[in-house]
């Protein structure tokens, strides 16, 4: 069948019209041109609003602990509506959750948004949030864990740079305070994110928990994506998956024994996207369940990455663990293997 421009025109239309009511989101044009939005750094007397759009939080008395971690960093709290809520391991309805997230957004009187937990459930909400308005309200939104579905996507279908980092139910360790406060509150061009801890060596003590180890050695330039290798791996083949063509990955998991991370990295290899990385920067595996009747999680990296001979770098301080960096999803960085760092290349907040 033949058919006119006319016809194309009205049929691209009505399909553009199907896509809208199925819940489908458009990209900004910001996103579309691959332009980065930058949100504004915290400021003293800021006004952070908290919001829980995964896991619900089963102590109120955390939430409370929560609202007194902003007011320890110099910033009033706003709780959302809905932030009590629970609806089985939910933080309430998908509604719920999704319309705390667009009203803190759209609020004039919140300048920039935590997470107060990860969990689960965040996928959940990625076809209700509100990309058109988020767009036109930048502002900081700083989570991790299951939090890496919405970063991931707000930052592809807005352009916005998203913050994979501390929640609002963690306490900020020194370290962790000193990361934040380098990316989000006095920012440089140039800055250094993600390295060990200072440890207090002495004679026949070295450093063994936080240890930096390249997998293959080498350096590389691209724009950060990434977050939880499960999360990133259920946003594979929907709107909401990041563009992989020579950016650099970071990844991190918790309680994901290695054959489980072997099978996600395998997924990711299948699709054609790991090779398209041009650096990939590994956080922490934690609580891995690792016996010896399996492969070790350091025999997984290798043998999926090594071959790719792809500049890979293992043990950031990237993940589940008390001292976390502050990682920009959609700040361009540059990974260097052999110096054992991953640095902004430019500041992530204005």
């Amino acid at each position: 069948m033949h058919l006119s421009r006319r016809q194309l025109l009205q049929l691209s239309a009505s399909l553009g019209a199907l896509t809208a009511s199925a819940g489908l989101p458009s990209a900004s044009l910001a996103a579309q041109t691959g332009a980065a939005v930058k949100p504004a750094r915290l400021r003293p007397g800021m006004t952070v609003g908290l919001v829980t759009p995964a896991s619900n939080v089963p102590e109120d008395e955390d939430l409370l602990a929560a609202m007194d971690l902003v007011r320890s960093l110099g910033f009033e709290a706003k709780a959302s509506p809905n932030l009590r809520s629970r609806k089985q391991y939910l933080a309430g309805s998908d509604a719920q959750r999704a319309d705390d997230l667009n009203a803190m957004f759209a609020d004039p009187d919140v300048d920039a948004i935590f997470c107060v937990r990860g969990g689960y459930g965040s996928g959940r909400l990625l076809r209700n949030l509100d990309y058109g308005m988020i767009a036109s309200n930048p502002k900081i939104l700083m989570g991790y864990s299951d939090i890496t579905a919405i970063l991931n996507a707000i930052h592809v279908r807005t352009g916005l740079l998203t913050m994979h980092g501390p929640i609002a139910g963690d306490n900020f360790s020194d370290y962790t305070y000193d990361q934040y406060r380098r990316v989000l509150v006095e920012p440089s061009q140039i800055t250094q994110i993600g390295e060990a801890p200072p440890f207090q060596s002495s004679p026949g003590v070295v450093e063994r928990t936080n240890r930096l180890t390249p997998i293959v050695a080498g350096s590389a330039e691209g724009k950060l994506i990434g977050g939880n290798l499960s999360l990133m791996v259920t946003l594979m083949g929907t709107p909401f998956e990041p563009d992989f063509d020579g950016a650099i990955l970071f990844l991190e998991d918790v309680s994901e024994p290695p054959y489980a991370v072997d099978r996600m990295l395998t997924h990711l290899w299948l699709t054609g996207k790991l090779e398209q990385v041009a650096g990939i920067a590994f956080g922490k595996f934690t609580d891995d369940g690792y016996d010896s009747n399996t492969l070790s999680m350091e025999q997984v990296l290798r043998e999926r990455c090594e071959p790719m001979e792809i500049p890979t770098l293992r043990g950031l301080m990237i993940g589940h663990v008390d001292d976390i960096t502050v990682v920009p999803v959609g700040a361009r960085a540059r990974l260097d293997v052999d110096a054992g760092t991953l640095t902004l290349l430019e500041q992530a907040v204005l």
